[in-house]
């Protein structure tokens, strides 16, 4: 397999230009008095493709598809920020967004060892990696689907050449970086729709027909704030953004082609507006029970897009091109060189959904009925999810993973790795003593499944059940708790 080339992203500032200077935050978890010193802010960034050159498998369906042409590359974007005093490394973070479903089984880990041999001197514990959740990009995980033997990358080959591409971007990030101001803003863009329809019974149906008698509502909330995060030269010329949408990109989540979703089309608008240096991370907000797909006005929405000569894709990158220019065009008057940055690594523990009797029971009996046809395999290995954690939950209740606060002046960013429903994260900006909040969901090792709301579960449907769930409401609101109190202890002084 060909290696593809990184693109270098950063413009050194100019020659007698004055370093930016921030107040940077170091504390400990015991009571320990905050030490708050003036440092240098550092910023790297650098993009590199992660689509192969031959034909893959796609994850992202409950069928196999093989996908022989690429409609937009998927990519992977990294953004390193430092704070420095002198020589001394004082604070780190080093986030990576990439246009796959998930984050699968160790690709992190993974891509943490590769940038730990090249660079021994960064803490990789402050390096995580997020998905778009394009359902349009590789699949990672051996014998989820059934594949062909040969003519297709297989998925342990991809997770290879993935950490490989990461690791050269992270490590190309790190040694280009440079002081930088930093701002942020915020817009409003509809890109997302709660997509469960609710009926007259009280039940509930992921993308349900909207037109029937019997529909009575949609379930939950929507959140259409469009948070930025810019990072500018002295010149006060962009050099990386990241954009934070709490909505998954998967508008063509059932072809069978490679594709980033919209996440291509608008980077491509942002570079045409900022210029082609920028590096633009996708985070996905808290988005468990959304999606880009119509519940309803649909011949509305479609007559529009005539209009405006756009496809979907087009015009989702359009609405975020403006959100993002409308947040950028006042809060670069605020470009900050004096902030205050720390960044926490802890461990979410949440309690699981135990799994009755007779749940398990019917999960078996739904697994032998699936076995009887190699192509059912990926229905089985989600029924299988259910037994397994029946006998998992034996020896243990807790569900545990690890997360990330960190505090960039007046912000908190913070990451889990679940499709969490926007409740939840709607919660988490209420309660946070931060001015802006930028939550990022499916971060991390294993990522990818939802975490639903009490509403939701009694519902029922695809994402409020057992097999998609091995978290329930419960470990939702703990999930809630436990991020707040560490973005909060951070402003805690």
């Amino acid at each position: 397999m060909k290696t593809h080339s990184l693109a270098a992203c950063l413009i050194s500032l100019t020659s007698g230009r004055v370093g930016v200077l921030i107040a940077c935050l170091t504390t400990v978890w015991c009571g320990h008095a905050v030490d708050l010193r003036a440092a240098e802010l550092l910023v790297g960034a650098a993009r590199t493709t992660i689509t192969p050159d031959e034909p893959v498998a796609l994850s992202g369906q409950f069928h196999t598809r093989i996908a022989k042409t690429v409609e937009s590359p998927c990519t992977a974007n990294v953004l390193v920020l430092e704070s420095r005093d002198g020589d001394k490394s004082l604070e780190t973070a080093i986030m990576v967004s990439c246009d796959l479903v998930v984050i699968r089984e160790d690709v992190q880990s993974r891509i943490r060892s590769e940038v730990a041999a090249q660079l021994p001197e960064v803490d990789v514990r402050k390096l995580f990696v997020n998905a778009t959740h394009t359902h349009t990009a590789p699949v990672m995980v051996e014998g989820k689907y059934v594949l062909p033997a040969e003519g297709v990358i297989q998925p342990a080959e991809y997770v290879e050449f993935l950490a490989e591409q990461v690791s050269g971007a992270v490590v190309e990030a790190w040694n280009g970086r440079k002081p930088a101001g930093v701002s942020w803003g915020l817009g409003q863009a509809v890109v997302a729709h709660n997509r469960r329809a609710v009926y007259a019974n009280r039940s509930a149906a992921m993308y349900g027909k909207t037109d029937k008698p019997e529909f009575r509502g949609i379930e939950g909330c929507e959140d259409h704030d469009i948070d930025v995060l810019s990072f500018w030269d002295a010149e006060q010329k962009p050099l990386a953004m990241a954009v934070d949408v709490a909505c998954p990109a998967q508008e063509v989540e059932g072809r069978s082609a490679v594709n980033a979703d919209f996440w291509h089309e608008t980077r491509g608008l942002l570079r045409k507006r900022y210029g082609q240096q920028l590096d633009v991370l996708g985070w996905c907000g808290a988005a468990g029970d959304q999606s880009p797909h119509l519940m309803y006005n649909r011949m509305a929405e479609t007559r529009m897009l005539k209009l405006r000569g756009l496809t979907r894709l087009e015009e989702i990158a359009r609405r975020l091109d403006v959100a993002v220019n409308e947040a950028n065009s006042a809060a670069r008057n605020d470009i900050r060189t004096d902030v205050k940055m720390v960044h926490l690594v802890r461990t979410l523990k949440l309690p699981i959904w135990r799994v009755t009797e007779e749940q398990n029971a019917a999960a078996q009996a739904e697994i032998d009925r699936l076995a009887r046809d190699p192509a059912n395999q990926r229905r089985m290995n989600w029924q299988k999810a259910v037994t397994d954690r029946y006998q998992q939950q034996k020896e243990g209740d807790l569900y545990e993973r690890q997360f990330h606060v960190i505090r960039l002046g007046d912000i908190a960013i913070c990451t889990n790795p679940f499709e969490l429903y926007t409740d939840y994260g709607v919660q988490i900006k209420a309660r946070s003593k931060a001015v802006q909040t930028f939550v990022i969901q499916l971060t991390g090792e294993q990522s990818g499944t939802y975490l639903p709301t009490v509403r939701a579960v009694e519902g029922g449907s695809y994402s409020a059940i057992p097999p998609s769930c091995p978290v329930g409401p419960e470990g939702g609101q703990a999930l809630v708790d436990q991020t707040v109190e560490a973005i909060n202890s951070l402003w805690d002084e």
